[in-house]
């Protein structure tokens, strides 16, 4: 994976590309520590030192802690994912847009890019208003409130703000995509995740020093880490590959010969969509909990804590249901096994047509099952390593497959700039050298 990695130094593109995207990182590093006008910054982490475990808690942790902030980044680029998935459900229902998706080849997808970030606008002045008025609501005890002046003018300058703060981060995004280096939007999560992992690990060794953890069980805990990490580098690269056979065929006046390739369906081809998800609707009664005093809401929040069984049961079912919902929505068979056949491909063995895609979806249904008990076992482990370890440490859930699924993307494309540069080098070296050949004289 990491074979060629070592001449990075070779590419002056490539270096430029880094560094352009770190600096891009820095900026929004810089945003998530500018506070929002008109909050009260000390009141507003204490309240929100209730609501770990909670939604809250999650779009904390996507918006690298500046929710809790409440800096001009609050809604981090959760507005941005959430319009890219609803435009990308409604490919399936709308027929307008999955034309857009099938037909429309580079300008429909830019059409479905520029209604993603109209809708990303829309989205963000909505949320914007609705934390802003919740944020009124917020107060630590009967003397102390978040917001030190209440009323039309915060909730406008806010909701502006927001998603101003918002629009700008999506910009960064598309910039690094354009002009650096592996995709902006998950890089920017990515660093807001990883913001939070010195901290972690500090707290840990701070209760090795207290005493309150012994030097084994942080080995173990240590070791079990590197495992985990291994097993979900190798499910993330994981696929079945479905031998496909291309007939010979004419096309035009040239005879194409046959040649045999594959069809490579991956193990998780859900990627992080459905833990988050299940975390959104499984926390949803947490949050209310907190804000709400009726018993009702109180007692499912009790029964719902994470480190419960019945938490853990609702959270395996939730995930295995949308991987399978989102894989429908990402890949449908029939029109895999159409294109096949249009193209002269089939699968050995399988007649081309409705029986090949019956033979896709057979598998496919197969390999989700296994990808989507492997995301769940990977969305548990915090609380397990909470429950049996004691230790406040974050590892595992989404978080883990997001920070992994990025890095390996980005040392993917990475190799792929590396080995364009040697190609292309090759190429000057080989046309500098038919340029000095000197013509035979007679």
């Amino acid at each position: 994976m990491m074979g060629g990695i070592e001449n990075l130094g070779q590419s002056v593109d490539l270096r430029k590309r880094i560094i352009y995207a770190l600096l891009i990182l820095a900026v929004y590093r810089v945003g998530v520590h500018i506070p929002t006008p008109g909050v009260n910054t000390e009141a507003l982490a204490v309240f929100f030192s209730r609501f770990q475990g909670t939604l809250l808690g999650l779009f904390d942790m996507f918006s690298g802690r500046a929710l809790s902030q409440f800096s001009i980044f609050a809604m981090g680029i959760m507005p941005y994912i959430s319009a890219s998935i609803i435009i990308e459900l409604l490919t399936v229902v709308w027929p307008y847009l999955g034309r857009l998706k099938k037909e429309g080849g580079q300008d429909g997808r830019r059409k479905l890019t520029q209604y993603s970030r109209y809708l990303t606008v829309g989205l963000s002045l909505f949320q914007g208003f609705m934390l802003a008025v919740g944020l009124e609501r917020m107060n630590v005890d009967e003397f102390t409130s978040v917001v030190i002046a209440p009323g039309v003018s915060f909730r406008l300058m806010t909701t502006i703000t927001l998603a101003a703060g918002t629009c700008f981060i999506m910009w960064l995004g598309e910039q690094i995509t354009e002009r650096g280096i592996g995709n902006g939007i998950s890089l920017i999560i990515f660093a807001g995740i990883v913001e939070a992992l010195p901290s972690a690990i500090g707290g840990v060794f701070q209760d090795m020093g207290q005493g309150n953890q012994s030097i084994l069980a942080m080995v173990v805990l240590t070791a079990g880490m590197i495992l985990i990490v291994g097993g979900v580098v190798f499910c993330e690269r994981a696929q079945r590959r479905l031998q496909v056979q291309y007939a010979q065929r004419m096309v035009g006046r040239k005879m194409v010969e046959g040649r045999a390739t594959h069809l490579p369906l991956k193990l998780n081809p859900a990627g992080v969509i459905p833990p988050i998800f299940a975390s959104s609707l499984i926390m949803f009664p947490a949050t209310l909990g907190q804000f709400m005093d009726h018993p009702f809401f109180k007692t499912l929040s009790d029964w719902l804590n994470e480190s419960s069984i019945l938490y853990n049961l609702i959270y395996v079912a939730l995930i295995v249901f949308f991987c399978y919902f989102y894989t429908g929505v990402q890949f449908n068979p029939t029109d895999v096994a159409d294109n096949m056949k249009k193209n002269g491909g089939f699968i050995p063995g399988i007649r081309p047509g409705q029986k090949t895609a019956e033979y896709i979806d057979r598998v496919l249904t197969r390999i989700t099952l296994w990808g989507a008990l492997y995301v769940s076992v990977i969305c548990v482990l915090p609380s397990l390593v909470r429950g049996y370890f004691r230790v406040d440490f974050w590892f595992g859930g989404t978080a883990l497959l997001i920070v992994v699924g990025v890095a390996l993307d980005t040392i993917a494309q990475i190799q792929s700039h590396l080995l364009n540069s040697q190609y292309d080098g090759f190429m000057k070296k080989g046309m500098a050298g038919l340029g000095r050949i000197q013509p035979r004289r007679r």
